[in-house]
C-alpha cells in the first residue's frame, strides 16, 4: 500500500491521458477535482489485488458519454458520489475499496476523487489497460464478470439503476439513456470481489500511468526527446509525425465518432495518415494501408512536449506525432479480443499485433 498525493496526481493523469488512446475525457478536469478533493479529505491509499482479501467488494466508478460534451458541461462531483452510493445500496453491503474500469483519461482519475471525499482505497487495476467505447468491452465481461446491476446519475439528481441480460444490453439501454442526460454522466458498475478481479483485471495500471506520466515529465526536464523517451519506456513504435490537416468530429449516439487527417514532415514527408475514432482512437492507415488497429493503443501527442492530445482536442495545424502501443496480453485472448476486434466497429482487416507489422 501507498499513498497518493496531489504531486502523483500530476503524473498520474498525463499517463493516463496517453493509455486512454485518445478517450476517457480529457484528464485535466478530473485531476483539480481529485486534487481538490485530496486538499480537503487527505491522501488516498493505493493497494494491490494482493493486499486486500479475496472476499473484500471492489465497486469501480466512471464516466460515460462524447467527451467533448465535457468541455462545456463541466461534471460537479456529486453525481459519481451518488452512483457509487446507490450501487453500494442495491448490493446490500458495503465497498472495501474503488479502482477504474477503464485505464484512460479522466476515468482513471474519478476513482481517486471518490477515495478521497469517501475515505476509500482505491485499487491499482483496471478493465481495460487502456479505454473502449462501449460499457461491454473490458476484458471483465471476457471472463463472466457482469456489469449489472449498473448505475447511472447525473447533474440534475436523477439516479437510474438497471439488470440486464448481458453486459451488450447494458451498453444498449445505457446509451439511449445517457443521451436524455445531456450526453454525458456518471456511472457505477462491474462490482466484483477481489477473487474475481484477482482472474479478469489488468493489474498495475495506476502506477504504469504515473511512470509514464514521469517519464515525460523527467524527459523534458533534462532536455531529452520525451516522444522517444516514452516510446522506450513501454515498448511503443513511432508511426507518424506530421500536421494535421483536417478533423471531422460529431456527436452520434453518445460517442464523438469521426476521423483525422494528416500530412507528414520529415522522415514522413509526403505521406498522409488517416485516424478514425469513436471516443477512442480504432484505427490508423498510412497512404490507405492499415498500421495500427485496435485493441493496440493508438496516442496521438504534441511532436514537442509529447503530451497526449485526446479526440476533442484535436485541431486542425497541430504538429503531432502518433505512436501505437502493444495492447495488455488479456486483449489478445479469443474471448476478449471478440469484443474489440478492428471488424467489430466496421474496419475490413484483421487484427494484426503493433509488433508483428513493424517486424514483417
Amino acid at each position: 500500500m501507498r499513498l497518493l498525493y496531489e504531486a502523483n496526481i500530476e503524473d498520474i493523469a498525463i499517463g493516463a491521458a496517453v493509455l486512454g488512446s485518445g478517450g476517457g475525457s480529457d484528464p485535466y478536469i478530473g485531476k483539480l477535482m481529485a486534487r481538490e478533493a485530496i486538499r480537503q479529505f487527505g491522501p488516498v491509499p493505493l493497494y494491490s489485488l494482493e493486499e486486500l482479501a479475496d472476499d473484500d467488494l471492489v465497486m469501480p466508478v466512471a464516466g460515460m458519454g462524447a467527451p467533448t460534451v465535457l468541455r462545456e458541461k463541466l461534471p460537479a462531483g456529486d453525481d459519481i458520489v451518488r452512483a457509487f452510493h446507490t450501487l453500494a445500496k442495491y448490493a446490500g453491503r458495503g465497498a472495501r475499496a474503488t479502482m477504474s474500469i477503464e485505464a484512460g483519461g479522466m476515468n482513471s482519475i474519478r476513482p481517486i476523487y471518490i477515495g478521497a471525499r469517501l475515505g476509500l482505497p482505491v485499487v491499482d487495476c483496471d478493465g481495460m489497460g487502456r479505454a473502449f467505447p462501449e460499457i461491454q468491452m473490458t476484458v471483465l465481461t471476457a471472463h463472466g464478470i457482469s456489469a449489472s446491476p449498473f448505475v447511472m446519475s447525473d447533474e440534475r439528481g436523477n439516479v437510474l439503476l438497471m439488470n440486464a441480460v448481458s453486459n451488450r444490453w447494458i451498453e444498449t439501454f445505457s446509451r439511449s439513456c445517457v443521451m436524455h442526460m445531456g450526453a454525458t454522466c456518471a456511472i457505477a458498475l462491474y462490482s466484483a470481489t477481489v477473487a474475481q478481479l484477482k482472474e479478469a483485471a489488468i493489474p498495475g495500471t495506476i502506477t504504469l500511468a504515473e511512470e509514464i506520466g514521469r517519464t515525460l515529465r523527467q524527459a523534458r526536464r533534462h532536455e531529452r526527446n520525451p516522444v522517444a523517451a516514452l516510446c522506450q519506456a513501454i515498448g511503443g513504435f513511432l508511426l507518424f509525425r506530421g500536421k494535421i490537416t483536417d478533423v471531422d468530429r460529431r456527436v452520434v449516439a453518445g460517442f464523438a465518432r469521426g476521423d483525422a487527417r494528416m500530412r507528414g514532415s520529415g522522415a514522413f514527408a509526403d505521406q498522409d495518415l488517416r485516424l478514425d475514432f469513436q471516443n477512442e482512437h480504432l484505427v490508423v492507415r498510412i497512404d490507405g494501408e492499415y498500421i495500427a488497429t485496435t485493441p493496440d493503443l493508438i496516442a496521438v501527442l504534441d511532436s514537442e512536449t509529447a503530451n497526449p492530445v485526446t479526440t476533442e482536442s484535436l485541431r486542425y495545424g497541430m504538429r503531432v506525432a502518433v505512436i501505437a502501443i502493444p495492447c495488455a496480453p488479456q486483449w489478445r485472448e479469443p474471448a476478449a479480443l471478440a469484443l474489440v476486434h478492428p471488424r467489430y466497429f466496421g474496419y475490413d482487416v484483421d487484427y494484426i499485433p503493433v509488433e508483428e507489422r513493424f517486424r514483417s
